[in-house]
């Protein structure tokens, strides 16, 4: 790292690289408590989020802000989704224009089985952490990641103007 930085401060370096391996880790301990159900990440996180919506269902502009992703790529997410049977589209009974999705029983069933092995796998991942730790370091991650939008923002702004 010491020569990457050309001799300077290696600090901010070191910790993007233990965040990275980190976020690493907890990817291969999540696609291995998967167990060959087939779901992405970002896939999962739609399924919680649209069981936490409840029967209304979400639009897709609503999950793509709520992700802090492109609607396309929601779109791409939610037709795995409805593949597996654990989501589907119809129509917003408030605009004739709108879609909404709705998790299904089957998505229901299936985070439910999911729930008590990532239970298990987050305590001994985090295994030694104190309370305090873990809201510490949940701090400093959702700071990292507030940075990283704000700087994605101002790059793609300066990218607009150009």
């Amino acid at each position: 790292m010491t020569a990457f930085a050309g001799g300077g401060d290696t600090l901010a370096l070191e910790a993007a690289a233990a965040v990275r391996t980190a976020a690493q880790a907890l990817e291969r301990m999540r696609a291995h408590g998967s167990e060959g159900r087939g779901l992405s990440s970002g896939a999962m996180d739609l399924l919680m989020r649209l069981s936490l919506a409840g029967d209304d269902g979400l639009s897709i502009g609503d999950l793509a802000a709520a992700a802090g992703v492109s609607s396309r790529n929601v779109t791409g997410l939610v037709d795995t989704l409805e593949r597996e049977g654990l989501a589907r589209r119809g129509p917003d009974p408030q605009d004739r224009r709108s879609v909404l999705v709705r998790v299904t029983p089957e998505g229901r069933a299936w985070i439910e089985a999911f729930r008590t092995p990532t239970e298990r796998a987050m305590a001994a991942v985090f295994h030694g952490f104190t309370p305090d730790e873990l809201g510490g370091l949940r701090h400093l991650c959702l700071r990292l990641a507030a940075n990283q939008q704000r700087l994605s923002e101002h790059l793609n702004a300066a990218r607009e103007t150009r």
